[in-house]
């Protein structure tokens, strides 16, 4: 891609997330996501394929179809109420839109049958800007928007989430696939204590973000995209293959790593509020979403591919720009449990 459209293509995905962000009026709020959305579609379609066609236009589709939700919800809210102000969504019909139209847009579970197709038929770094800077701007309204939301719809998005993406990776030999489920799963843990402690929400988001980042490096460097293609990652570079393995393990909330965390806070928090069945059942799906995490951790470093190095795959990993970003993500996503009570107080 010519590098003056990729620099402008790029400006405008930050233009859309900062217009959203610094935004209170609901036609400016929604006009920064839709310039959000038409910038990254024509990143996503670069590689002209039928695949990345095919993933650019359903997620078109469904970015449409949930700014329309969304766009209806304000002029609801402003009909009845009289005002374009974020905060002043006192009508219940639009508040419960809105949310679904987040929903959506994110991937949240029921309404995340989008997410791993469209994930599927891009390339990593794409993928990347996806899982993690497109999930910003929607957050950035929820996170505005808590006190008046439905905390029972919230808490049933977050639980089928969790679920959904827990069961939905078991199965799966395709690494942005199973990237995605675990973004949903992320994502239910995210949404369900919104209303109780979004200053615990914002916390998983910038952890997530952190984590998700190392991984898509780490996969972009090895050049995988299937589990049996990172099975000759620990012969190209065992440094990088432990680092994977700390990563993917930190994903999946194992203490003593930096994502256990989030979910540690946010049970916690749950039992606080006498939640103790959704509680008990996002526990159950985070050891469920481990297992498929502990299935890449062997494929990466405890098997050997079968067919020698040197004729499938280069001899050395080649050459990569990323070694400063990488090597801060990796670092924070492995080694911030001790500073919980710090960065707790921070986010408070």
């Amino acid at each position: 891609m010519n590098p003056t459209v990729l620099t402008i293509l790029i400006s405008s995905l930050g233009l859309g997330t900062t217009l959203t962000f610094i935004g209170s009026h609901w036609l400016l709020v929604w006009m920064g996501l839709e310039i959000n959305t038409l910038a990254i579609i024509p990143l996503m379609i670069r590689q002209h394929h039928p695949r990345a066609v095919e993933a650019t236009t359903k997620y078109f589709i469904t970015q449409a179809t949930a700014s329309t939700l969304l766009l209806f919800a304000s002029v609801t809210n402003a009909w009845t109420s009289g005002e374009w102000s974020l905060i002043e969504m006192l009508n219940p019909t639009s508040a419960t839109l809105a949310t679904v139209a987040l929903a959506l847009k994110i991937g949240l579970a029921p309404l995340h049958f989008w997410l791993p197709e469209v994930l599927q038929g891009l390339d990593l770094t794409t993928g990347l800007i996806l899982s993690t800077w497109q999930k910003l701007a929607p957050f950035a309204i929820l996170l505005q928007l808590y006190p008046l939301l439905n905390p029972n719809l919230l808490l049933t998005l977050g639980i089928l989430s969790t679920i959904i993406g827990g069961w939905g990776g078991l199965n799966q030999t395709q690494l942005r696939k199973i990237l995605a489920y675990s973004s949903i799963a992320n994502l239910g843990w995210m949404i369900t204590i919104l209303h109780y402690a979004p200053n615990l929400t914002l916390l998983n988001l910038i952890l997530y973000i952190i984590m998700t980042l190392t991984t898509f490096l780490l996969f972009n460097i090895f050049n995988s995209t299937k589990i049996n293609s990172i099975a000759s990652s620990s012969t190209k570079s065992p440094l990088l293959s432990i680092i994977a393995l700390l990563t993917l393990l930190s994903l999946g909330g194992l203490p003593p790593l930096s994502g256990f965390m989030p979910k540690w806070l946010i049970l916690q928090e749950l039992t606080k509020q006498s939640l103790f069945i959704p509680a008990t059942i996002m526990a159950l799906m985070a050891l469920l979403s481990l297992f498929f995490y502990l299935r890449l951790c062997y494929a990466t470093t405890l098997t050997m591919n079968p067919n020698p190095t040197n004729m499938l795959s280069s001899w050395r990993t080649k050459p990569n720009h990323f070694t400063l970003i990488l090597l801060t993500s990796a670092t924070l996503s492995i080694l911030l449990l001790p500073l919980t009570p710090a960065i707790f107080t921070l986010t408070s």
